[in-house]
């Protein structure tokens, strides 16, 4: 839970809906206290995000106390009451995938189980006897990779997943559209037709129109195993649901104190408490990732691709939950009501409850929403 002592050290940005104002404001974290400095041209997160210097633009921004973090964290999502938005609005939502060769395995364990769980046993069992642990010190779109390749196609063992888990390019897709991610406390949503399904504990990049990383924050990048085991081309349903992604809390500005060297070297911890009484824990070690960050931004942003108001990057994760929950061999699924909390020390907490996506306050405030509502606040 956030208290007034989170963010002693650190730069932590964010966003808060504001009743009064009917719409959201750019906050600062000062003192266990919620500063919003939102201004004409400081009135988005995009707009801190491009400033020439983030850092300098945070540290001289001045504003109205709207109270203590913690009291604000207690409002979760009401409507009359200010509580907090994930800390991002323009942002394109980016995802890369299969980054790390556990959940890269994973991955392939579906395909081969087409979104069965039952069968997801037995694939395991067959696809580890003929890997072992050769996958996890190669090195993607290196030689050492394409000798792998080779022995897998020999096996029929190949795989999708395989290739933009140790080929040259990366998975990248996008995860949802910008204002639709939710933030502290806020439901996450499930899609009623999946059966199958788990938290994904990330890391998020932002970084802006020059493929500069700004900062970083948590991510849920919610996974619908089933679905996607159907087949690749499910994708975007097994992703991109309402409510289906959650970042926030803040988004901790890079600066002297923090960095990408502190990115890779993140320890992630991952609670999942049932109202069943049943309890997951969780781990994903950023330094045990296939493709450095760095990789991860080049390959998303720059000459080949622009995102003019820059994007929030989920940079995969090595959590892929086996343990079982009800039935033996099917492993772990979600149940609606599961609280679901991602920490990381640098970072915080970022806390959500599992609901069915038909079921989440539906997506309303878009850009358009945005637009008029700055525009009514004279703010643009």
């Amino acid at each position: 839970m956030m208290n007034d002592d989170f963010a002693a050290s650190g730069r932590f940005a964010g966003r808060v809906w504001r009743p009064d104002l009917n719409g959201p404001s750019l906050v600062v974290l000062r003192a266990g206290r919620v500063i919003d400095i939102t201004r004409p041209g400081l009135a988005t997160m995009r707009d801190l995000m491009e400033a020439e210097d983030p850092v300098a633009t945070f540290d001289a921004a001045t504003g109205e106390d709207i109270g203590g973090i913690a009291d604000l964290a207690l409002n979760d999502t009401p409507t009359d009451r200010p509580h907090f938005l994930a800390p991002c609005d323009l942002q394109a939502l980016k995802a890369c995938g299969v980054t790390f060769a556990s959940s890269m395995l994973e991955r392939v364990i579906e395909e081969r189980a087409l979104g069965d769980p039952a069968r997801a046993r037995e694939t395991r069992k067959r696809i580890t006897s003929v890997l072992g642990d050769n996958v996890f010190s190669v090195k993607p779109g290196s030689p050492k990779a394409e000798e792998v390749k080779q022995v897998l196609i020999g096996e029929g063992l190949w795989s999708q997943y395989l290739e933009v888990g140790i080929g040259p390019m990366a998975e990248v897709f996008t995860k949802s559209q910008p204002l639709s991610a939710v933030g502290w406390g806020a439901d996450i949503g499930i899609h009623p037709a999946s059966v199958w399904n788990n938290p994904e504990p990330e890391i998020v990049l932002a970084v802006n129109s020059s493929g500069k990383i700004v900062g970083a924050t948590l991510g849920n990048d919610v996974n619908l195993r089933d679905i996607e085991g159907r087949s690749a081309l499910l994708l975007g349903k097994a992703k991109d649901n309402n409510a289906s992604c959650a970042i926030g809390p803040f988004l901790r500005l890079f600066d002297d104190s923090y960095g990408i060297d502190e990115v890779r070297r993140a320890e992630l911890e991952l609670t999942v408490t049932g109202n069943d009484h049943f309890r997951l824990k969780g781990r994903s070690s950023m330094s045990a990732i296939s493709r450095d960050p760095l990789e991860l931004v080049a390959q998303t942003i720059g000459d080949n691709h622009q995102y003019p108001d820059g994007i929030m990057l989920f940079l995969g994760t090595l959590f892929a939950p086996t343990e079982d929950r009800d039935t033996p061999g099917e492993g772990f699924t979600h149940k609606t009501g599961d609280a679901v909390s991602i920490a990381e020390p640098d970072l915080g907490v970022l806390r959500n409850t599992v609901a069915l996506s038909s079921e989440c306050p539906p997506w309303t405030f878009g850009i358009s929403a945005l637009m008029r509502n700055l525009a009514e606040r004279n703010l643009i």
